[in-house]
């Protein structure tokens, strides 16, 4: 009898509640709907990166990369989240791998340039920020900028970005830009 009863509860208590789930004046959190479509995570990324959240942006962005796999387009986003955060060794090894599954994107090619400018490899930066140049077809004015002032600061070892108070600037895909601040 008291199973019988049990039963007749767990009924009455589904059909109050719409189900099993919880009712809309439960404190708890609703259930998950897997049927639904995720949220793009690329896009949850950039959009925590315009945020100034970048340690949130590196999360979404590694989600995005278990999902759709290491693709240059996330391993550039994660080396830019990895530089905003200050680790210019991740950055570096991350947008040197978004080099070798796309070579021809004038973006990464930036991105990398001006990681290397702030690790002190100007020569090297100066190369890949001309490659990204000449890729762009000197449309950006941000990879301009970046090769003008590699340039200065390959053709002068002494030269002091602080004096000259100018500006690195880091591209994203989409057109978005985001802006490297030295810091004193």
């Amino acid at each position: 009898m008291s199973k019988l009863v049990l039963i007749f509860g767990l009924a009455l208590a589904a059909c109050t509640t719409g189900g099993l789930g919880t009712s809309k004046d439960s404190p708890f959190a609703p259930s998950v709907d897997s049927k639904k479509d995720a949220v793009d995570q690329i896009l949850v990324g950039h959009r925590l990166m315009d945020a100034g959240e970048y340690e949130l942006a590196l999360d979404a962005y590694t989600r995005a990369a278990a999902k759709e796999g290491l693709t240059a387009e996330i391993l550039s986003n994660i080396g830019s989240a990895n530089l905003r955060l200050g680790r210019l060794g991740q950055a570096e090894s991350n947008l040197r791998d978004a080099i070798e599954k796309n070579e021809f994107s004038p973006e990464i090619l930036n991105n990398l340039g001006v990681i290397l400018i702030e690790r002190d490899k100007t020569a090297e930066a100066v190369q890949y920020l001309r490659r990204a140049f000449a890729l762009d077809n000197g449309e950006s004015d941000a990879i301009r900028d970046n090769l003008r002032l590699a340039l200065a600061k390959f053709e002068n070892p002494d030269y002091d970005a602080s004096q000259l108070e100018q500006e690195f600037k880091l591209v994203r895909r989409g057109g978005a830009d985001y802006l490297l601040q030295s810091t004193p």
